[in-house]
């Protein structure tokens, strides 16, 4: 026997199509021969997958309480790079609120700057100018890492400070206090990569997103969530 849908069970399904982590809206998927409820997350898309006789109000709990664990997925999605057109001779390309203009020189082995055109070697261009920028802003990363450390009264929990390349995160901070962010970060806005960086130092205090975590983020800048939201939408492009 097939169960019947309760009174306004259609207005309650729409009212799912509402339900956004992230920004990512989220889809409810029903089957008459699931018996168990699921959560997939994949790139910009949120799916539970439900039995036909789960009431709504049930599957916002759970969703609710699995919020963390969808929004650190989407968050990792989203900091994986994608595949970028190569850069060409006299682009622009943003770094660390400039921007610079490449240029390809076919006798050029190494990377160099020159005021705010940057000259790569024209058979390795792409290749040398990650080296170049991984290079370019450790000092700068250190510095600021180093100011919200201080802020944040945990220099003396602070390791080292390094450059990553990782696939998925745009910054980590280990149990020793080594703090790395990404070098593509560099290209971000600066008030950006000012919060990733203040995300990290306060993980010297609480290695943890609790409330009180996100209690020393908010302290130093208001605007974090700003932040966040534009490494959402627009990390990949970096």
């Amino acid at each position: 026997m097939l169960l019947r849908r309760p009174p306004g069970y259609a207005f309650l399904e729409s009212m799912a199509a509402q339900w956004l982590i992230s920004g990512i809206p989220v889809t409810v998927k029903r089957s008459a021969r699931r018996r168990t409820v699921a959560l997939q997350v994949r790139p910009g898309a949120v799916t539970i997958y439900a039995p036909q006789r789960v009431p709504l109000p049930q599957l916002q709990s759970i969703l609710q309480r699995r919020q963390a664990w969808v929004e650190h997925h989407l968050a990792q999605y989203a900091a994986r790079p994608v595949a970028a057109q190569a850069h060409t001779d006299g682009a622009e390309l943003p770094f660390l609120g400039e921007t610079l203009t490449l240029r390809f020189d076919p006798a050029r082995k190494t990377p160099l700057r020159v005021g705010n055109e940057l000259y790569l070697p024209a058979d390795d261009a792409e290749r040398s100018l990650e080296v170049w920028t991984r290079a370019a802003c450790l000092g700068p990363y250190t510095v600021l890492v180093e100011e919200y450390a201080g802020i944040l009264g945990a220099t003396d929990r602070l390791g080292k400070i390094r450059v990553s390349s990782t696939a998925t995160r745009w910054g980590s901070c280990s149990s020793r206090g080594d703090i790395r962010l990404h070098w593509k970060l560099s290209r971000a806005p600066l008030e950006t990569l000012r919060y990733v960086a203040l995300h990290e130092a306060a993980h010297l205090l609480e290695m943890n997103h609790s409330p009180r975590y996100w209690g020393h983020v908010g302290r130093v800048m208001p605007e974090w969530q700003m932040q966040r939201r534009w490494l959402r939408d627009h990390g990949q492009t970096l």
